[in-house]
């Protein structure tokens, strides 16, 4: 791939297709050199065009999104942003389970504040998932197709493990961006509800798919998991969910600690904070929590890592190896206080060995 970013934009609608194309011309470094209106074409300039990236609608005419991914990633593996409405939430992430990288939220057919929102999402996004290592993310894609649900399996009532933790630990924050979705299925649902510790994760997400997300992954983990709102408790057994576009932060209400849902302020760049979410943990459980950096962009969690260890905590980073974005696990590393760097599939164990389990 040369110093530019050549994108191609697939939409089977004329005003995305103009929208996308403006925001990115916009871009020094970026050319947007063709663009399709459905999958067919899209097909036809992946191969003749060979793009370094692509946005993707799902929802097109003649061939579909999902028939798109599947041909593009089995003949010409090329990072995929898929550009989805709100109403669309499930099909992104069975996206990124066809090996899509990113996704953003579709532009709005009106002039509103959300499109400077979403064009800044768009162009950070396509700067990062244009250098992705594809055979990470098919060798991720191959190794998080979800097992059948497992609802049915497990009572209604959630059960509420009161056994130990070896190392004291009684919290595990996580942080992603870039990849995520899949790496937190791969991580959750190598878990069940006998490890004795609550969970709270931060995913780099816009707002309005966070529901869906949390929905998907209690479908197929044993863990209780929830898209977080205020007052939720904070319990064994139970995953809350930054709500997207939002922050999270713990708080202790007398015996109890409950989520606490913020809007944003000027420096977080990247929402929902992992930096808030790991600092408001490390308030409150001290050397009992547990962090972790997943794959993603840019260094957010970097001073949640630092809050973590000044109280006393322990973090463990994803492993270069099997990063998408190989950007927050780095920037942790690089503060010398991650206590282990591992890959991917042995993370759930890593967490595991904290419970002596």
């Amino acid at each position: 791939m040369t110093d530019r970013i050549r994108v191609l934009v697939v939409d089977d609608s004329a005003f995305n297709r103009r929208t996308i194309t403006k925001m990115l011309e916009a871009v020094p470094g970026v050319d947007v050199i063709g663009y399709a209106m459905d999958g067919e074409e899209g097909l036809r300039k992946v191969f003749d065009l060979k793009p370094d990236l692509v946005t993707l609608d799902l929802e097109m005419p003649r061939m579909d999104g999902f028939t798109f991914l599947r041909i593009v990633m089995q003949n010409r593996p090329t990072p995929v942003i898929v550009v989805s409405a709100r109403s669309e939430d499930e099909n992104v992430f069975r996206a990124l389970e066809f090996g899509a990288v990113e996704f953003v939220a579709k532009p709005s057919d009106r002039i509103t504040p959300d499109l400077v929102n979403i064009r800044e999402d768009l162009v950070r996004k396509v700067l990062a998932a244009a250098r992705t290592d594809m055979g990470k993310v098919l060798r991720r894609a191959a190794g998080s197709a979800p097992a059948p649900p497992r609802r049915e399996m497990v009572p209604e009532k959630p059960r509420r493990s009161s056994r130990p933790a070896v190392d004291g630990i009684e919290m595990v924050v996580i942080g992603a961006s870039t990849g995520g979705p899949p790496a937190l299925q791969t991580v959750l649902t190598g878990l069940d509800r006998s490890v004795p510790s609550a969970f709270a994760i931060a995913q780099h997400m816009p707002p309005g798919f966070t529901r869906a997300f949390a929905e998907r992954l209690n479908r197929f983990c044993d863990l209780e998991v929830l898209e977080a709102q205020n007052g939720d408790l904070v319990l064994p057994g139970r995953v809350l969910i930054a709500p997207g576009g939002r922050n999270l932060a713990l708080r202790r209400r007398g015996e109890r600690v409950v989520a606490h849902i913020l809007e944003p302020e000027p420096q977080h760049r990247y929402v929902p904070s992992v930096d808030v979410l790991f600092d408001s943990a490390g308030e409150v459980f001290g050397s009992r929590l547990l962090g972790v950096v997943l794959t993603g962009m840019g260094n957010d969690g970097a001073r949640g890592v630092l809050a973590v260890k000044e109280r006393g905590g322990q973090v463990i980073a994803e492993a270069e190896e099997t990063s998408v974005v190989f950007g927050m696990p780095k920037e942790a590393i690089a503060t010398g206080k991650v206590d282990q760097v591992l890959p991917l599939p042995e993370i759930s164990g890593g967490i595991l060995s904290r419970f002596g389990l």
